[in-house]
């Protein structure tokens, strides 16, 4: 019955309020909060904040175990911190604004740690480490217990193609989503010898170019709504100082020219989906100036802003597929908002 807060977690709807209910069933903990942080941009990562009662002993992971019998995985928390009291606001409430921040080891391992005892196992916590954000990584800690989820294990498929020279499918992860697991089937790979991946080369720009798997699913979708901003990629920035407006721009534009992708649109051959790269993308960076609005009135337009971006309806027949717009605040304040469509921009690669 209680719907505190709900947010979109990979895709998932999640009432914030569900999962707090869920834990104060628990009979050791006193208090408890349930928030979405986002650490690195794009990992968004559900964190349960706890007091626990006198005397009582808590760890993260038993209470993931406790949660897995009431909630599904999408809904658990993959990290954890345990405090004395919650902050509140003037009105008794909890205040999510003012939780502490993430330390280092506030992600829970459902396993002591073992260290890695082969090559393949210690590149691959490596890996693990840097793409999760979670420091001694043991061969027996499970990926998606330590905060993973199926847009990471797409950047681990990556660093495994590199790194090994080997092609494993990405239902491997998720059946084998300890180091030791995964490397074992690396391990597998090399002596069948599935390393003998061929070069990537270059392919001729002055031929038909096809779209990528991924890309054929945005295009096809794109073909009955066209416009509509769902597939989206938004970013906003706050720059403080003596800003050279002239400079950002041309940095921009000169990052288009060096990126393939933003100067590449897409149009039909022969009934067929192909991608058009241009030798020159025209670029422009639009400026309103909002300093003469009060406070209030520049936070509302700022928001406006955010979301005519977030709606912005790109052509993918018609390049460059970014775009971006300078809001002025005041002489050493701006708001920069960058929109690019998902189908030349995957957030990581």
């Amino acid at each position: 019955g209680r719907i505190d807060t709900q947010v979109k977690i990979r895709g998932f709807r999640v009432e914030l309020g569900e999962i707090e209910a869920a834990l104060e069933r628990h009979t050791g903990i006193a208090q408890v909060a349930v928030t979405v942080r986002e650490e690195r941009p794009g990992d968004k990562r559900l964190v349960g904040y706890v007091i626990p009662k006198e005397g009582a002993q808590l760890e993260g992971s038993a209470l993931r175990t406790f949660l897995k019998q009431q909630l599904p995985e999408y809904m658990l928390p993959s990290a954890w911190v345990f405090l004395d009291q919650l902050p509140l606001t003037p009105s008794g409430k909890v205040d999510r604004r003012a939780l502490p921040a993430l330390e280092a080891g506030s992600y829970e391992h459902e396993h002591s740690y073992t260290a890695p005892r082969t090559a393949e196992e210690t590149l691959l916590a490596g890996v693990w480490e840097h793409i999760l954000g979670v420091e001694r990584i043991g061969v027996q800690h499970n990926f998606f217990d330590l905060g993973g989820h199926s847009l990471l294990a797409t950047q681990v498929m990556s660093h495994i193609r590199e790194i090994f020279g080997v092609e494993l499918p990405l239902r491997s992860l998720f059946e084998q989503p300890t180091v030791a697991g995964l490397a074992g089937e690396i391990q597998r790979a090399l002596k069948g010898g599935a390393a003998a991946l061929p070069p990537m080369k270059p392919v001729s720009r002055n031929e038909p170019l096809p779209l990528s798997f991924a890309q054929q699913r945005l295009w096809f979708i794109e073909q009955y709504e066209p416009g509509n901003g769902l597939y989206n990629v938004p970013f906003g920035y706050e720059l403080h100082g003596a800003l050279d407006i002239p400079a950002l721009e041309r940095s921009l534009a000169a990052l288009i020219q060096r990126h393939e992708s933003l100067r590449t649109s897409f149009t039909t051959l022969a009934g067929q989906p192909v991608q058009v790269i241009a030798p020159k993308a025209a670029f422009q960076l639009p400026l309103t100036d909002l300093a003469a609005l009060d406070a209030a009135a520049q936070s509302a337009a700022v928001q406006q802003h955010s979301l005519d971006m977030l709606a912005y309806p790109f052509e993918l027949g018609r390049g460059p597929l970014i775009a971006a717009r300078l809001l002025r605040l005041g002489a050493e304040r701006h708001h920069l908002l960058i929109v690019v469509h998902h189908i030349v921009f995957d957030g990581w690669s």
